[in-house]
C-alpha cells in the first residue's frame, strides 16, 4: 500500500505500482519534500499493519456498491507514525445499509451514535467507527449538531475540522484523497481549516476548542487566519454544551504541551468564556515571585506537577489542581500598608471557585472533590517553617490530605518557582524533612490508617450509652487525642475517654 503526495486541486492520487515518494511535490512545498518523503514512509508502515481488516472491510463495502475510506484522525495518526487499534472510516452508506454490512462480519457491533450517522463495531483487536458522510451545522441557539447526510466524500471532508484530519484513504487500494492540502499542512505542522475558519467554526463552534487542543496534543502552530477567526468568534463557544468542552478541554491539559494550547484560548478570548479564572490571573502580581505574575506563576507550576507525574500517565487531578490553586487570588488581593500586596486566604475561596467552575463544566463529584481539596490545602506546608510543627501537627496535615497526600506533595512541590537559588534549595529540604518525619510516623502509626484508640462499640459499652449523638461526639474527641498525643495503650484511652465524659456531665 503507497500513499503519495499532490497538489491541493488534485483531490485524488492513485499509485499502487509506485515507490513512495516518486510523485512531485507542489513547487510552493518543494521545501518540505524531504519531510513528506518521511511522512509518506511511517504511513505505509502503519497503513501495511491495519491493511487486512481495513481491506476486507473495503471490499465487503464495494462488493454492496458502497465506497469506504479511511479517514480523518486515522489518517493524520498514520502519517505521524502513531496510528493505534481504534480506526475511523467514511462511507457514503447510509447507517441501516452500514448495518446489514458489517454485522456478519465484526466479533461485536454497537449503535450508540447511530441517530449521528455513526456505527461502531470491534473487529480481532480493532475498535472500528464507520460514519456516513454528512454535515454539522449549528443554529445561533442550539447546543446540538443537526445532522445530516451527503453523498460526496469531498463534500465530507470540507467539512472536517482541520485539513491535516480531511485526509482519507480510499478502500480497498492504494487511493489517498487530500482535496485540501492536509500533507502538505502536516509536513509544516500547521492546522488550517479545509474551507474558511468563518464557515468552519460557524459549523462547529466547539473546533475552536480543538484547535487549541491539536497545537497542544501535535505541538503544531495554529494559522494567523485561524487564530483571528477564534477571536472575532469566541461568543460562538456559548452555544456549544458544557459536556463537550469539558471535554475538550481535558484532552487539552492531559496533552504534553498544555501550557501551548491554554495560551492560545486565553489569547483568543476563548478562555474567557470558558475558564474566566485563568486570563483573569494576568493581572495579577504574586507576593511570593515579584518577577512574574499568577498567570506565568501557574502555568509553571502546572509543568513542574507533569514532571512530577508517575510514568503511569498523565494525572488529571493533580493537573487541574495545579491550574486552578491560585485563581482565589484575584478576588483576595489587599494592598497594605507598606506596600505589600496579600492574598489571605486565598486557598479557601479559590477551593469554592474551584467547585463552581468544574459543576458548571460537569466535571465528575469525585473529581471535582479532590480538585478542590488540593486547591484549598496547598499552602498547608508553608507553615512548616523551618521543621518546627509537632508531631501531632504532621498527623494532621496527613490526615486532612487523606488518599491526597501523594499529589499534595507534588502540587506543594510544584508551587516554588522562585528564581532564588537559595531560596528554592530552603523549601526542597523543608519539604524533604516533612516527608521524611511523615515517613517515619507512619512506620510507626500506621498514618494513612489513623482512627481513635477506641471505636464506637467500645465507647457505647464503657459509658454504657446507646448509638447516637454522643458516640459521634466521644469518637471525635478520641481522635482528636489521638492525633494530639500518638497512640496510647487501651488502659490510658479508657480513662481519657471517662475523664472527658465526666467532664460533660
Amino acid at each position: 500500500m503507497y500513499v503519495v503526495p499532490h497538489a491541493k486541486n488534485t483531490p485524488h492520487a492513485a499509485v499502487p505500482d509506485a515507490p513512495v515518494g516518486q510523485a512531485a511535490a507542489p513547487a510552493e512545498h518543494a521545501s518540505a519534500s524531504n519531510q513528506l518523503s518521511v511522512v509518506q514512509r511511517r504511513a505505509v508502515a502503519e497503513l501495511l499493519r491495519v491493511a487486512p481488516v481495513a481491506d476486507d472491510l473495503g471490499r465487503r463495502f464495494a462488493a454492496a456498491g458502497h465506497r469506504l475510506a479511511l479517514v480523518g484522525g486515522s489518517v493524520r495518526d498514520a502519517l505521524l507514525g502513531r496510528l493505534g487499534n481504534d480506526l475511523d472510516f467514511t462511507t457514503d452508506a447510509r447507517p441501516e445499509q452500514v448495518l446489514a454490512l458489517v454485522r456478519p462480519w465484526a466479533d461485536a457491533v454497537w449503535e450508540v451514535g447511530i441517530a449521528f450517522g455513526t456505527v461502531g463495531c470491534r473487529k480481532q483487536d480493532f475498535q472500528i467507527e464507520i460514519t456516513t458522510y454528512r454535515s454539522e451545522a449549528y443554529d445561533r441557539t442550539s447546543r446540538k449538531p443537526e445532522v445530516s447526510y451527503g453523498d460526496s466524500i469531498e463534500d465530507d471532508l470540507v467539512r472536517r475540522d482541520f485539513t491535516v484530519n480531511a485526509m482519507a484513504v480510499d478502500l480497498p487500494g492504494t487511493t489517498f484523497v487530500d482535496p485540501y492540502g492536509g500533507l502538505a499542512d502536516l509536513a509544516d505542522r500547521v492546522l488550517r481549516t479545509p474551507g474558511t475558519p468563518e464557515s468552519s467554526f460557524a459549523d462547529d463552534p466547539l473546533r475552536m476548542m480543538r484547535a487549541a487542543r491539536f497545537a497542544a496534543q501535535l505541538d503544531f502552530e495554529v494559522a494567523p487566519e485561524v487564530v483571528a477567526a477564534m477571536t472575532a468568534m469566541a461568543e460562538r463557544i456559548d452555544i456549544v454544551s458544557a459536556e463537550r468542552v469539558r471535554d475538550e478541554f481535558t484532552k487539552l491539559v492531559l496533552s504534553d504541551n498544555p501550557r501551548k494550547g491554554l495560551l492560545l484560548l486565553v489569547e483568543t478570548g476563548i478562555a474567557a468564556r470558558v475558564l474566566p479564572e485563568l486570563p483573569t490571573l494576568r493581572l495579577e502580581s504574586d507576593e511570593h515571585h515579584r518577577h512574574k505574575d499568577v498567570y506565568e506563576h501557574t502555568l509553571t507550576v502546572l509543568e513542574q506537577a507533569m514532571d512530577l507525574e508517575k510514568p503511569g500517565g498523565p494525572d488529571l487531578v493533580l493537573r487541574l489542581s495545579a491550574l486552578l490553586h491560585d485563581i482565589g487570588k484575584p478576588r483576595t488581593r489587599r494592598f497594605e500598608d507598606d506596600g505589600r500586596v496579600s492574598f489571605h486566604h486565598h486557598e479557601v475561596v479559590g477551593a469554592h471557585m474551584t467547585k463552581k467552575r468544574m459543576k458548571a463544566l460537569k466535571y465528575p463529584k469525585d473529581v471535582t472533590d479532590e480538585v478542590a481539596r488540593l486547591v484549598e490545602l496547598h499552602l498547608r506546608f508553608h507553615g512548616y517553617g523551618t521543621g518546627e510543627w509537632t508531631d501531632s501537627a504532621v498527623r494532621r496535615y496527613v490526615r486532612d490530605a487523606g488518599p491526597l497526600l501523594d499529589r499534595l506533595h507534588k502540587l506543594t512541590r510544584s508551587d516554588c518557582t522562585t528564581r532564588n537559588r537559595r531560596k528554592a534549595a530552603a523549601l526542597a529540604r523543608a519539604y524533604d524533612s516533612l516527608e521524611e518525619r511523615i515517613a517515619r510516623l507512619q512506620e510507626q502509626e500506621q498514618l494513612d490508617a489513623i482512627r481513635p484508640d477506641l471505636d464506637g462499640n467500645e465507647i457505647m459499652g464503657i459509658l454504657d450509652i446507646p448509638p447516637g449523638p454522643q458516640v459521634g461526639q466521644a469518637y471525635k474527641h478520641m481522635l482528636e487525642m489521638r492525633l494530639e498525643h500518638g497512640p496510647m495503650d487501651h488502659e490510658t484511652a479508657v480513662a481519657e475517654l471517662k475523664k472527658w465524659w465526666a467532664e460533660r456531665q
